[in-house]
């Protein structure tokens, strides 16, 4: 193949802001802190050493030692959860739901992402150490999201009723879950290996947060993951100050309305609320409101004073949970951390909240896009070169991408533009004559040549079908090819599961993932086993 990468900006599956930003569009730098370079970190190491209290180090260190307390961790985790007590440690972050059984793909390229930040990280600055951190999303509720994945075409999906923070989920009636994708999975080796780590994964941990914590730790224990719950009364003790903030002045609402205004010409991703925050209490995950001078907890009859919410913040902060717009903030007042690694989707709303960084006096991390992987066969690689297609082409719209192979193919031009261009210096002559003697005339000749050329293009229309019909086999074959690695035309990466690629390549593929992304290149890679 010609190619084993191609620019995120080149493969078209990215927003006109994302694109922007990694063009690093001059309109956009009052958004972020740093572009993710190598030697931006320098800059942001130093600023975050300056705005990181060390006890709340000592805090995460004592949670996370709480967090992993009956899982089996290695070495490499030990030592990286002791490493956060130094000044000159810092954490490279990526946050995600629990979706069933990792869900999309790209929560593995994500992982990996983080995981190798930090390898790059430590090499170019040796003085400090780098430690990779999951973010469970586990106050999330919306169990519709996270409550399948696909795996050979078939729904593997866990039905339930669900209500509350999703992390608190029994992980009951699970086995019908595992009895289906057992039955679908096989037999071998490392269908086995994936059944067994399913089973460890949910049926041997009675909450969705326990059995997504084994699962990610399981996956990538040996790079020293860390794995962080932020629905911790520890962590929400820290954070406290800032959500009391936001309760009493309503600041993330004022900023990030602002800057929303000032991102118009692009899809904003989120808006604020006037309170971003839920409440939460057993099953109960909702809004906080403020009417009247009143709090109240949206659908609920739970109501309080100013005095009373605050009272209820001090005393039980694991309550307030924060949301989208907030969550961000939260992280970054909890870890020693300079980057975060996302999707599109997720960079595009951190964008619209630096300045509510600034009010709080927290430092806005930089932003790195997450590497986007596309996994091809050999034998569909050798496919694609007999086709006489680049890798980058088949990221092209499947129509645009017909009509293009149509064209290079056809034994004669099928673009009559030429011809047209002909047309419309004839009728520049007509027109003159016209203006000269009878302007009468002039309607008469602009609707004559609007005929013709309308003529003329659909004679190039009815020419590009014919030639399409001529050539059905060899196009048929490209459409097979891309659908193969485009499933349903929608990126590989967030519709396939792990587990697929798993069953064929066993351990090789994460180690594949893990010696070939490089985080910082920002390339949609390629990858052929």
């Amino acid at each position: 193949m010609p190619t084993d990468c191609i620019s995120y900006q080149d493969s078209v599956y990215f927003s006109k802001l994302i694109v922007d930003y990694l063009d690093e569009k001059s309109e956009l730098k009052p958004f972020y802190n740093r572009f993710p370079k190598i030697e931006n970190f320098k800059d942001q190491i130093a600023e975050k050493q300056q705005n990181f209290p060390h006890e709340n180090r000592e805090i995460l260190v004592a949670e996370l030692e709480k967090q992993y307390l009956n899982f089996n961790i290695s070495e490499a985790t030990q030592s990286n959860i002791q490493l956060l007590q130094s000044k000159n440690t810092y954490t490279i972050t990526t946050g995600h739901q629990l979706n069933l059984f990792t869900g999309p793909l790209y929560f593995i390229y994500k992982i990996v992402s983080t995981i190798n930040l930090c390898k790059q990280l430590k090499k170019e600055y040796p003085n400090q150490d780098f430690v990779p951190v999951y973010w469970m999303a586990t106050e999330d509720h919306d169990f519709e999201e996270i409550n399948y994945f696909n795996f050979k075409n078939n729904n593997i999906q866990w039905k339930r009723e669900s209500s509350g923070p999703i992390g608190r989920l029994s992980t009951d009636g699970l086995k019908e879950v595992f009895a289906q994708f057992s039955k679908e999975v096989g037999t071998s080796e490392n269908a086995n290996y994936l059944k067994e780590l399913f089973k460890k994964s949910y049926l041997n941990h009675s909450n969705l947060t326990a059995a997504t914590r084994y699962l990610a730790n399981e996956l990538f224990k040996d790079e020293g993951l860390l794995i962080v719950d932020g629905a911790a009364i520890s962590l929400k003790k820290i954070v406290a100050p800032y959500l009391k903030e936001e309760l009493l002045n309503e600041t993330s609402f004022e900023k990030v309305t602002k800057t929303a205004t000032q991102l118009l010409e692009y899809k904003i991703q989120v808006n604020p609320r006037e309170i971003n925050l839920f409440y939460i209490e057993n099953d109960l995950r909702e809004r906080i409101l403020l009417e009247n001078g009143t709090y109240k907890v949206n659908n609920t009859a739970i109501t309080f004073t100013q005095n009373e919410i605050l009272s209820e913040l001090e005393n039980h902060p694991e309550k307030f949970s924060p949301n989208v717009i907030l969550r961000p903030l939260y992280q970054e007042v909890v870890l020693p951390n300079l980057c975060y690694i996302g999707g599109g989707g997720e960079l595009a709303y951190w964008l619209e909240l630096k300045s509510n960084f600034e009010a709080n006096n927290i430092t806005f991390p930089i932003l790195l896009l997450r590497n986007s992987v596309l996994i091809a066969t050999t034998k569909q690689a050798e496919k694609a070169t007999k086709l006489r297609l680049s890798f980058g082409e088949l990221f092209i719209n499947q129509q645009e991408l017909i009509t293009q192979k149509t064209k290079e193919i056809s034994k004669f031009s099928i673009d009559f533009t030429k011809q047209k261009e002909a047309l419309e210096n004839q009728f520049k002559e007509l027109l003159a004559i016209a203006l000269q003697t009878d302007k009468s005339f002039i309607g008469a000749v602009k609707a004559q040549e609007a005929k013709q050329i309308k003529g003329l293009e659909n004679l190039e229309k009815r020419l590009l079908k014919a030639e399409k019909r001529a050539h059905t086999e060899y196009l048929n074959r490209i459409i097979d090819l891309q659908n193969e690695l485009f499933p349903n035309q929608i990126l590989q990466e967030r519709k396939l599961n792990f587990s697929e690629f798993y069953l064929e390549y066993g351990a090789d593929l994460i180690q594949k993932l893990l010696s070939e992304l490089e985080p910082l290149k920002q390339e949609f890679k390629v990858i052929t086993f």
